[in-house]
């Protein structure tokens, strides 16, 4: 069943082991989509692989346009390079490294249909190791100034409602493109890490929603970019990337109430990256994100009047997520 309301684009950094099994998944979703694979400056074959797959076994493909890009401007440039490309109400944006059950395209397509508040809606991510359990259920964010996905590295089994979450995971989720115009794209300050979750709480701000949706699955092979889940790049810009939201998104007495919570967060999380070898990376991403946060003032979401209302939710959403970090 072909559809031409949603455009597919991957994101591709150095995937080559990756994009034949994502590209042959989509072949077989039950509503057809344009894919747009952006390359973001790869220095392995893939691309010129893909294109000779592409010549040579046409019918395992969907319908796949290549943008290259001539060196690696990060995840948040080239969704927004690819965003821009698409010619369709809506986009769903997927990893490389992840292999989508046959009617994702469709269910997420219905979900995010039925309501035009919707924003985004995430799949559910499985691991691709170990299918058994979740990688990502959707993202929370708390007024510790930590993002989790409480369905992490759980059965896979659970989490099997369409919920509200704070925003979805970029690896696997649609989104509205028209709001995009209102609220500002992906933010390429981030490069990478913590850009759907900094665009999801944006929508938020502006009244709009995010959902999980636990019928459209995805295999995620994970960190198929950065290869590990903890390691000194990720680790650092993290860290970076957080601090930066955090200023981005909060008017200041929002980040004035929550400092107590936001300081002993850092400091938690300081010891955590410490005790894993990694304590230097954390403290030079805080560093990082003092730079971020003096480069990109003119990048912080003024406080409207008419948003109030919608502060004041997502505040008590950020303590009840402290709760359900630790209980969920």
């Amino acid at each position: 069943m072909a559809d031409n309301k949603v455009t597919i684009v991957i994101p591709n950094y150095n995937g080559a082991r990756f994009l034949d099994a994502c590209l042959r998944s989509l072949k077989k979703q039950t509503m057809a989509a344009p894919i747009i694979v952006v390359d973001n400056g790869s220095t392995d074959e893939g691309i010129k692989t893909l294109r000779k797959s592409m010549e040579k076994h046409s019918g395992c493909y969907p319908d796949v346009t290549i943008h290259e890009l001539s060196e690696n401007t990060g995840f948040a440039n080239a969704v927004n390079v690819g965003i821009e490309l698409s010619e369709t109400e809506y986009v769903l944006l997927l990893n490389n490294d992840t292999v989508a059950e046959e009617r994702m395209t469709e269910r997420l397509l219905s979900a995010i249909s039925k309501n035009d508040k919707v924003f985004s809606v995430g799949a559910k991510m499985l691991q691709m190791k170990e299918p058994h359990n979740i990688d990502d259920s959707g993202d929370l964010y708390c007024a510790l100034g930590w993002a989790f996905s409480p369905g992490r590295d759980k059965d896979g089994s659970s989490y099997a409602k369409r919920v509200a979450v704070t925003s979805a995971c970029a690896g696997a989720a649609i989104y509205r493109k028209s709001i995009f115009s209102e609220i500002g794209g992906f933010d390429e300050e981030h490069f990478c890490y913590l850009e759907d979750v900094d665009v999801g709480y944006r929508a938020r701000i502006y009244g709009y929603k995010n959902l999980y949706e636990p019928t459209a699955v995805v295999y995620h092979a994970g960190s198929g970019t950065s290869g590990s889940r903890y390691n000194e790049f990720k680790e650092e810009l993290t860290a970076a990337n957080n601090l930066y939201m955090i200023y981005k998104n909060m008017p200041a007495l929002q980040i004035l109430i929550n400092l107590p919570l936001l300081l002993a967060g850092i400091i938690v999380k300081q010891i955590y990256f410490s005790k894993k070898g990694l304590g230097k990376a954390y403290f030079l991403g805080l560093l990082g994100g003092l730079k971020k946060i003096s480069k990109g003032k003119n990048r912080k979401v003024l406080f409207k009047k008419k948003n109030l209302l919608n502060y004041v939710v997502l505040e008590l959403e950020l303590l009840i997520n402290v709760v359900r970090r630790f209980v969920g």
